[in-house]
């Protein structure tokens, strides 16, 4: 097999996208937002909208309440430290009685075109009442700080803890040497290919709403629509083919889509949004905005004794469906990493302010838990005058000890950390850096290393109660595959085909998958969280071993012989000992719908813990300030891999996209709530070739949790990265004598470090 099996469609512009989808009679809407980041609505007048050219209604924030809409779930899987349940700051599918940050959804504008539609904003007057903002979290929390919701005082939605506190205190109270780091995760803005776009549309007759939209998943979408619209989730039905790009941020449901289908419902017409790039950086969920501390008890021998995490995030003016949990199950399932650490223990207090809402975003908590654990270890390692790698080798989990029980509770089934590490460091040449440090000084540059040794958990289970399959056998003898997980660039099509294939025996060019079609109700986890392999591929693998075992009876009717005689091999059953055999997709054509099977019953996947070793080398010019990578290793355990050329271009993906939040990225407010990065001239994307020299290979420890042995892959790259490089930052830093420094390394920010 050459490439991928979807990439001749894409590449040749045969996909269709969700602003491709037309529907006969559809209707144009357009959204107003607001321009403001903190102000009561006072007063709307629509009178003069209404008689814009082609416009046929405008709908409100008040209608929509009036209408029985109910505002978008949110997640809460952690309580307050003091047993009580994560405060409420609710977002509705248009901002009523007051607008939270710039970009926040205020008016759904109707017309017979998108450029009418547009035209009509123009005409709307809304009279506001502004009120202070706040746009950091300390802000936030500050005494007589304006209070954003009234169901969380003190703008506070969390205080919540994790670990063992008092194990971490004693551990402490005997250290020979405390380490102490404070750092800054920066804010992002995840920006796909495709700008979000969605079409509702209502079938009276069945009713049945349909939503078209940029998605990574049926699940979670639909089920968090069915409770803004008030109906069960068998009445939604979400539907896409291609997805532009996820990351997280395509995870959620938005305001815009419950407006959309209830308008839909009103016209009784179809009604088709597009959205822009400069919506994407308004309307789309943002992600990090982290203040951390870490702390780090050491004994006289460099030994790890116990760690302390503080977390304070910016949860943004509203709290959205996976905003919590990557801002405290990401932040505590793994919090010793590969360390051979008991005693662990994490805050973390999730804020409200003014600006957009974070939530997941690729890695989801992980990169973040990463970040402050690795930088940590880094500077310990310095304190101690050790060499990092020498350091971690001191205290990591030995492989002897698996599986290996984390003080937060989870277990890590598997893995070899030491021998990950050895492997990378053997590739980045990790003994002779001296010397190419020395070359680079001839040369006028700051040479600099860094590395770190990540772990992170895959998501166990998921939200749905099973990953169901449905197999279909076509005529031709080729098999489609249906769910309801999402492709957004993961390669689904081609990973799933070859699980199938090596069970059935077909080429994977005979095996095609469907996901997401209109007239399928299909449940299945959604794409998120690195577990679509070992989650929905395992259920591919099992669903196509009941196929073989159905087929075995049919198989010994067709050839006349017992059961028990026949055997199967590479897509052929045959009577044992002799040449009589019928293969699998004849036998398949010859019964139609005989071997169909609608797989729901799938044993549940536990988590996997993917972990690597990152090392990176940085070259910093002190007259500007500029820096570049000028090598990097990646050695990852991601267990048994199905597809080498996809995992290797999600380690390329989420390293560069690491590097992008290191180097180039970073989401700024004014201290009026206005977005100073609101476009590509002033939020830089990472781009091909940020990552010199990079080297990806891989170390597999197999997990026995799931049949394919698989671990995640998708978010290694960006969680593996971003200390790694920032360690290697800092590293060409010191040696010019700065000592602290936070992300973005921009070349202005580098050159104003240098000078001070």
């Amino acid at each position: 097999m050459k490439g991928r099996l979807e990439d001749d469609r894409m590449l040749t512009g045969r996909g269709r996208y969700v602003s491709d989808w037309n529907l006969p009679g559809q209707a144009y809407g357009h959204f107003l937002r607001s321009d403001r980041a903190h102000a009561k609505i006072v007063a709307i007048d629509k009178e003069e909208a209404l008689k814009s050219r082609g416009v046929i209604a405008v709908i409100t924030g008040g209608e929509l309440v009036q209408a029985g809409l109910k505002p978008i779930p949110a997640a809460a899987p952690f309580k307050w430290k003091d047993g009580s349940e994560q405060r409420l700051a609710q977002r509705l599918s248009l901002a009523h009685e007051v607008v939270r940050h710039v970009g926040d959804d205020q008016r759904h504008r109707l017309a017979e075109t998108a450029a009418q539609a547009q035209d009509a904003a123009e005409a709307l007057a809304v009279d506001f009442e502004d009120l202070p903002a706040v746009t950091t979290a300390e802000q936030a929390m500050a005494p007589g700080a304006p209070q954003l919701h009234p169901g969380a005082p003190g703008n506070l939605v969390l205080d919540f803890v994790g670990g063992d506190e008092a194990a971490t205190n004693a551990a402490f109270a005997k250290a020979a040497k405390v380490v102490k780091l404070t750092a800054y995760h920066s804010r992002v803005i995840g920006n796909p290919m495709e700008p979000r776009a969605a079409m509702g549309s209502y079938d009276p007759a069945r009713e049945l709403y349909f939503l078209h939209a940029t998605t990574q998943g049926v699940g979670p979408m639909r089920g968090q629509l069915s409770a803004v619209l008030g109906v069960p989730p068998e009445k939604v039905r979400v539907v896409a083919e291609e997805v532009g790009g996820g990351f997280g941020v395509r995870f959620n449901a938005y305001p815009e889509y419950g407006a959309l289908l209830y308008a839909a419902k009103k016209l009784g017409r179809p009604v088709k949004w597009v959205g822009t790039r400069s919506e994407v950086f308004l309307g789309d969920e943002q992600a990090r905005d982290i203040v951390h501390t870490g702390e780090m008890a050491l004994d006289a021998n460099g030994r790890i004794l116990g760690m302390r995490f503080d977390y304070l995030s910016n949860m943004g003016a509203y709290v959205v469906f996976t905003g919590t949990v990557v801002n405290t199950l990401g932040l505590v399932n793994v919090n010793c990493g590969v360390y051979d650490v008991q005693a662990v223990h994490v805050r973390g207090r999730l804020a409200l302010t003014n600006t957009i809402p974070t939530a997941a975003y690729r890695g989801a908590g992980r990169p973040v838990a990463s970040y402050s654990l690795e930088r940590l270890v880094d500077e310990a390692a310095r304190e101690l005058g050790m060499d990092p790698a020498e350091f971690r080798r001191r205290n990591m989990i030995p492989a002897a000890k698996m599986p290996y029980k984390l003080v937060g509770g989870f277990e890590y089934d598997s893995g070899d950390f030491e021998r990950v590490m050895n492997k990378a460091l053997d590739a980045a040449r990790w003994s002779s850096f001296s010397q190419r440090r020395e070359e680079a000084r001839k040369r006028g540059r700051l040479r600099g290393r860094g590395m770190a040794t990540y772990i992170e958990m895959t998501a166990p289970g998921g939200f749905a109660p099973h990953d169901q399959v449905l197999i279909n056998w076509e005529a031709d003898g080729s098999v489609t595959l249906r769910t309801a997980s999402h492709n957004h660039g993961q390669g689904h099509e081609t990973t799933f085909a070859q699980i199938v294939s090596r069970v059935l025996g077909l080429p994977v060019e005979r095996i095609r998958l469907r996901t997401s079609e209109p007239e399928y109700n299909l449940v299945a986890n959604p794409t998120g969280g690195s577990r679509t392999l070992h989650g929905l591929g395992s259920a591919m693998h099992w669903a196509s071993q009941e196929i073989v075992k159905n087929g075995m009876n049919l198989a010994a009717d067709h050839l006349e012989s017992a059961v028990q005689d026949i055997e199967f091999e590479l897509g052929t059953y045959r009577i044992k000992g002799t040449d009589r055999k019928v293969r699998i997709d004849e036998l398949a054509k010859t019964y139609p719908g005989s071997l169909d099977l609608d797989f729901t019953g799938r044993p549940k996947v536990g988590a996997t813990f993917p972990n690597g070793c990152h090392i990176a080398e940085v070259e910093i010019d002190p007259e500007t300030g500029e820096c570049e990578i000028v090598a990097y290793v990646a050695c990852d355990d991601v267990g048994n891999i199905i597809n080498h050329q996809i995992v290797e271009g999600q380690m390329q993906g989420g390293i560069t996209q690491g590097a992008g939040h290191i180097f180039l990225e970073q989401g700024v407010y004014d201290s009026a709530g206005q977005l100073l990065t609101g476009s590509f001239m002033d939020y830089a994307m990472p781009r091909a070739g940020l990552v010199g020299g990079l080297t990806v290979t891989d170390h597999a420890v197999p997990t026995a949790t799931n049949p394919l042995g698989a671990k995640g892959v998708g978010e290694g790259g960006v969680t593996g990265s971003m200390p790694a490089l920032m360690n290697a930052v800092m590293d060409a830093l010191r040696s010019a004598g700065v000592g602290h420094f936070d992300m973005p390394a921009t070349p202005r920010r580098i050159w104003q470090a240098l000078r001070e």
